[in-house]
């Protein structure tokens, strides 16, 4: 019989909100962090706007992400030190790799990616350096996937996954050459979407099994019933649009959840904004719903797309719509396609169930698809 797996704790810090609570509250109120960016000089590209994290500043020769990481585990607080750690990122500290390009002193441990886990773990004195999952938009998604089958197998009891990435100019300049960057703030899902804004932030998430939260005292938050990952290899950056990985993604999750389409009160889509991944999704949802016309948001015309820390902030925000039961605004959506019209909205919806879909898709044609319940779901 296999273990269940339940979420303990949430912490996010994102350029909308420097913890969870005021992140939600902002979203209900749809406030976005999408500014012009002031980190570096955009004149060379079409696009000027992103949502960063103003405040984070590096003091000597580290990274960025090493400020973020204190600021991150600083909410989350202290966690059993025999917890097995899973990092999420795509590029980590690339822009200790820009500095040493100027002849600019740096730290050039953090360019790897297995320094990651090395650094949280003995930030956090675990006994256990842990694991880094790279695998592009959907990497904190699959490392939750990961977690959550570890605990459900009986090989560990307690797992903590951080999702984690920064804004540079490398990274931006990778999707402008892309040309998937929007010129102003992205529209996921609306009519007239162009592309999409990059964003950076970090979450972290602790898992555990039942008896080790009943052990430890801890009411769990959520519980993490499904999960599903699949890729279709189309294309090096472009999705298929027939979306059969998601599709196959989605319903791993559902049936390993054992639950069916019509027990999902709400969906937490990726939603970037740019024209080709936003119709795939909808390919995918209407396979799986058919008419079941389920309220679907992004968050990403919030705080921006922050690539391997997107999976993990918005299963964050998915147990905040499960708590509350609200599925809040999708900012940037004003003007719907026929087919979106009765399924996104710019408001705040009501919704009455105890479970919801986060999917979460990445270059590669990778997939990954997660299946939330309240914390004392069966």
């Amino acid at each position: 019989m296999m273990n269940k797996v339940f979420i303990t704790r949430a912490a996010t810090i994102t350029a909308l909100a420097d913890n969870l609570e005021d992140l939600w509250q902002r979203l209900l109120c749809r406030q976005s962090a999408v500014q012009p960016i002031n980190r570096f000089s955009t004149d060379s590209y079409y696009s000027h706007e992103a949502a960063c994290i103003d405040s984070l500043r590096s003091d000597g020769n580290i990274s960025l992400v090493q400020p973020l990481i204190d600021r991150l585990l600083e909410n989350l607080g202290s966690v059993p030190v025999d917890t097995f750690l899973i990092t999420a990122t795509t590029k980590s500290g690339i822009d200790t790799l820009e500095r040493l390009k100027k002849y600019t002193e740096a730290d050039k441990h953090d360019i790897l990616l297995s320094y990651l886990p090395k650094l949280i773990s003995h930030k956090l004195n675990l006994n256990h350096q842990g694991i880094n999952i790279n695998a592009a938009c959907a990497s904190s998604t699959i490392a939750v996937a990961k977690a959550a089958s570890l605990i459900a197998a009986g090989r560990i009891s307690v797992a903590l996954v951080v999702g984690i990435d920064i804004l540079t100019e490398f990274i931006f300049s990778g999707f402008s050459a892309l040309r998937v960057l929007s010129p102003t703030t992205c529209k996921p899902f609306d009519k007239h979407r162009d592309g999409l804004n990059l964003g950076e932030g970090a979450a972290a998430l602790l898992l555990m099994n039942e008896q080790r939260a009943k052990s430890d005292g801890i009411t769990p938050i959520a519980s993490l019933i499904g999960w599903g990952i699949a890729t279709d290899a189309t294309h090096i950056i472009a999705p298929d649009i027939n979306a059969s990985g998601l599709i196959h993604a989605i319903r791993l999750a559902l049936k390993k959840a054992n639950v069916t389409p019509e027990n999902i009160a709400g969906i937490n889509a990726h939603g970037t904004g740019t024209f080709y991944n936003d119709l795939m999704e909808f390919n995918a949802f209407q396979a799986i719903f058919k008419n079941h016309m389920i309220p679907i948001h992004s968050v990403k015309g919030a705080i921006g797309h922050t690539l391997g820390a997107a999976g993990a902030i918005e299963i964050a925000i998915g147990i905040q719509s499960l708590i509350h039961q609200i599925i809040p605004p999708t900012v940037g959506f004003n003007e719907p396609e026929q087919i979106t019209a009765t399924m996104i909205s710019n408001s705040s919806v009501q919704i009455s169930g105890n479970y919801l879909l986060k999917v979460n898709s990445g270059f590669g044609g990778i997939n990954s698809a997660i299946i939330l319940g309240k914390g004392d779901s069966e």
